[in-house]
């Protein structure tokens, strides 16, 4: 079986197995393309390109509409909410802003690492922002499901105590406590390393020598499926509680329309940010459990394993390419973040809601219609029935 070389960080020119051996073409004017034998795909810098150009769109977008919104003095009632979409936003946007601009620049150094950071300081700040941008847009997630169930659920009690100062203090909060946890690493509990390709960094997952690496890496993976729980938890308490309130206040009124029409823009925004929070972390956190139970780590991946078993290097590899995958839908999450918070309820469910009701209104004509060509039918035949009477 034949196989290609492959450039991995820290120039090794070391094999990882006749399976896992792989080369990467480079020609002048072409992309960077990485490319491996055994179904890795590829390895692309379009992919970071990308991933920062839309999520700097999105949530540029999204905080302009939150200040537009925020300025107006009849949304006093929503500002707890926008200082929270605000904040995810803002969150999201210098997430992007400071991790992908050193992921593009390690593709235009040929995936050398090391061109770029001779001291190795600078995957451990890459490795600190992945970690708190990440945590931080699953809390303030938490935050906004609680914020809404309340709201649902106990009205009185959250018109009276919910107020913007204590939504900024939660806020703070969560973002000292996120880099605090962050921080743990630099302070000797835990370990940032570089992940396959190489192009980024990350908790090590597998490392059990370094001083709390398991517990790091553990620790994380819980605290992001723990969010995830309260997250699907309160928004499935905020759709019960909607239909309820709308079954309620089902009837003919102008206000009954209006409030079913705001409960089924809610419920499918709630389903939509579940959905994206779901497909986008779960792989990446059950993933992290895996690979922590097997003892197995992404960086691995860039030197030669102890095993040259080809099983073992296999699955090693595979674990590999699903983390590079598991990692790209976590970042996926804070480019859709404004979508399905904002932007999505914004423009598309409002579209949505126009075209259902321009539906639902040319149906109720078309039966007026109906009926009353019925009527002046059955009207013509009453009369023609009582002339025929008349002249007998």
């Amino acid at each position: 079986m034949t196989s290609d070389k492959c450039d991995f960080l820290e120039g090794s020119k070391n094999r990882i197995g006749a399976m896992l051996t792989s080369n990467v073409t480079r020609s002048a004017g072409e992309e960077n393309v990485t490319r491996t034998e055994i179904g890795c795909g590829y390895v692309s810098v379009v992919f970071p390109i990308t991933m920062m150009a839309t999520g700097m769109v999105g949530n540029s977008l999204a905080l302009i509409l939150v200040y537009i919104s925020y300025r107006k003095k009849e949304n006093r009632r929503k500002k707890s909410f926008l200082l929270c979409i605000g904040s995810l936003a803002l969150t999201d946007l210098f997430g992007q802003l400071l991790t992908s601009p050193i992921v593009i620049s390690v593709y235009r150094a040929d995936l050398r690492w090391e061109r770029i950071d001779s001291s190795g300081n600078l995957c451990a700040f890459f490795g600190v922002c992945m970690t708190t941008f990440g945590l931080c847009a699953l809390f303030m997630a938490s935050a906004m499901a609680m914020e809404r169930a309340t709201a649902i659920t106990n009205p009185h009690w959250y018109s009276n105590h919910m107020k913007t100062s204590v939504t900024k203090q939660t806020l703070v909060v969560i973002w000292c406590l996120v880099l605090l946890f962050a921080l743990l690493p630099v302070a000797g509990v835990g370990k940032y390393t570089r992940q396959w390709p190489g192009t980024w960094c990350f908790i090590s997952t597998g490392d059990r020598e370094g001083p709390g690496n398991s517990f790091f890496a553990f620790t994380f993976a819980l605290l992001g499926i723990f969010s995830l729980l309260v997250t699907v938890s309160c928004n499935v308490v905020t759709i019960r509680g909607l239909i309820v309130r709308c079954k309620t206040k089902s009837g003919t009124s102008q206000a009954s329309k209006h409030w079913e029409r705001l409960t089924t823009e809610t419920v499918i925004q709630l389903m939509g940010i579940m959905c994206v929070l779901l497909v986008c972390w779960s792989p990446l956190l059950v993933l992290m459990l895996r690979m922590i139970s097997t003892q197995v780590s992404s960086h691995e991946c860039n030197s030669s394993p102890e095993s040259s078993h080809p099983n073992s290097v296999r699955d090693v590899q595979l674990d590999c390419n699903f983390f590079l995958t598991a990692i790209r839908l976590a970042s996926l999450n804070q480019i859709l973040d404004p979508w399905v918070y904002l932007l999505l309820r914004e423009i598309l469910l409002r579209k949505f809601c126009l075209v259902a009701n321009a539906v639902s209104n040319c149906s109720i004509e078309d039966q007026k219609g109906t009926q009353t060509a019925r009527d002046a039918l059955n009207k013509q035949n009453q009369e023609s029935l009582q002339k025929s009477q008349s002249n007998t």
